[in-house]
């Protein structure tokens, strides 16, 4: 990118399976939203795939002039070639939890997508769903608050969210909020792929529980807890106790096994969700975080382990950071994870990330009976890129994978 510090967060495609009436649409260009800048990038990938080209850059002043909208991150096409971009804020830095809408051909923005009514007062990741006139929106933080690191007195000041959103697709307006408790900060949220199915979850960053969310006889939607990481009783942290801090998850393509990350206590897990209102824990692995044994923090109680988990070391390298963001192969038998969250964040939990840039990890995934393996082959560092070190976040397949597509 021609500017630093942009901080790419998540990303998307200008088409997807959304678009499967249109011959004429491609995967072309990858959306970049910049969480920091408030830039939207949009990249060549089609003419060379090898090397990527910047296609045109968004700049922040015609969000702010043609949305009144800043600090964009989700990106998903919709079916009549537009893309939608969730926002996080007004450009002042105050929480607002609006959309952008681009054109599909120029890129050019062209205001907001809802139309009029109350607008949530933070916003995060989205997943919409036609075939149930549904789309459901998440809850970070307020963006100024966010961008000086973690503390635990904004939550209490409700800086941080603790919805669900619930928009009419057609109306394009919120008619529901189902509030998930203080402290709970809803981040990403998955529909099952098979676009019948009007359920699904959303990753409760702090209060480190997976809802299950669905629609109930009466038309209404609603949310119930379905897997709990009980914080550990710790020593030599911010806190007396540590949360998991659940910050990204995802669904196979087959719709059968769940994947999230404990960013803090350093754990993915995975559950079959074959029986959605009674996950089962079958695959677990360490990837780093902030309890490995010859760290700083000693955990004196804790509800899941008997022993701290040894640390992480792939190829001679001790793993920096915590697991973060993942990635499934369409085929469900690669995990790909990275280990930075946020700068701020980054900075404030994991300094040494900012020194050594993060990494991109692989595990193997056993499909037939769950279970979970690093592939001591496959290590990326990130900290010996040119210009570095990086902090890598998200990662996309050219040819879609188990986050970029919404089938109707």
């Amino acid at each position: 990118m021609p500017h630093v510090g942009d901080e790419l967060h998540h990303s998307g495609w200008n088409a997807c399976s959304s678009c499967h009436g249109d011959p004429g649409k491609s995967r072309r260009f990858l959306i970049l939203p910049s969480l920091v800048s408030s830039r939207v990038y949009v990249v060549d990938v089609a003419t060379d795939p090898r090397a990527p080209k910047l296609h045109k850059v968004v700049e922040a002043e015609e969000l702010a002039r043609k949305a009144n909208a800043a600090f964009p991150h989700t990106s998903h096409c919709l079916g009549s070639g537009e893309i939608l971009i969730s926002c996080l804020g007004d450009p002042d830095g105050n929480g607002k939890g609006t959309f952008v809408l681009l054109d599909g051909e120029t890129f050019e923005v062209k205001g907001n997508w809802e139309k009029g009514g109350k607008i949530p007062n933070l916003g995060y990741d989205f997943w919409y769903q036609p075939r149930h006139n549904v789309l459901l929106s998440t809850e970070w933080g307020v963006p100024k608050v966010l961008a000086q690191g973690f503390d635990p007195k904004d939550v209490e000041k409700g800086h941080y969210g603790r919805h669900i959103n619930v928009w009419d697709w057609r109306e394009r307006r919120l008619v529901q909020e189902l509030d998930l408790g203080t402290g709970s900060i809803p981040l990403e949220i998955r529909f099952l792929h098979d676009p019948g199915a009007a359920q699904g979850f959303v990753g409760c960053a702090l209060s480190g529980d997976i809802r299950r969310f669905h629609r109930n006889p009466e038309g209404k939607w609603e949310a119930e807890k379905v897997i709990e990481v009980p914080s550990k009783k710790v020593q030599g942290w911010l806190l007396p106790e540590m949360p998991g801090l659940i910050t990204d998850i995802l669904i196979s393509l087959d719709d059968r096994f769940l994947y999230f990350s404990n960013w803090l206590h350093g754990d993915v897990r995975q559950y079959d969700i074959s029986d959605p209102r009674n996950p089962k824990l079958v695959g677990q692995v360490f990837l780093g975080g902030s309890i490995s044994k010859g760290g700083a923090v000693t955990v004196v109680e804790d509800r899941e382990l008997r022993d701290q988990p040894e640390p992480c070391v792939i190829q001679g390298k001790r793993i920096p950071g915590g697991p973060q963001m993942l990635q499934l192969s369409l085929d469900g038998r690669r995990l790909y994870v990275t280990t930075s969250l946020f700068s701020a964040w980054d900075r404030q939990f994991y300094p040494g990330l900012l020194k050594e840039g993060s990494v991109l990890l692989q595990l193997d995934v056993d499909t037939a009976r769950g279970g979970l393996a690093v592939n001591p082959e496959f290590l990326l560092d990130f900290g010996k890129e040119p210009g570095g070190p990086c902090l890598a976040h998200e990662v996309r397949y050219p040819g879609g994978d188990c986050t970029s597509d919404i089938w109707l």
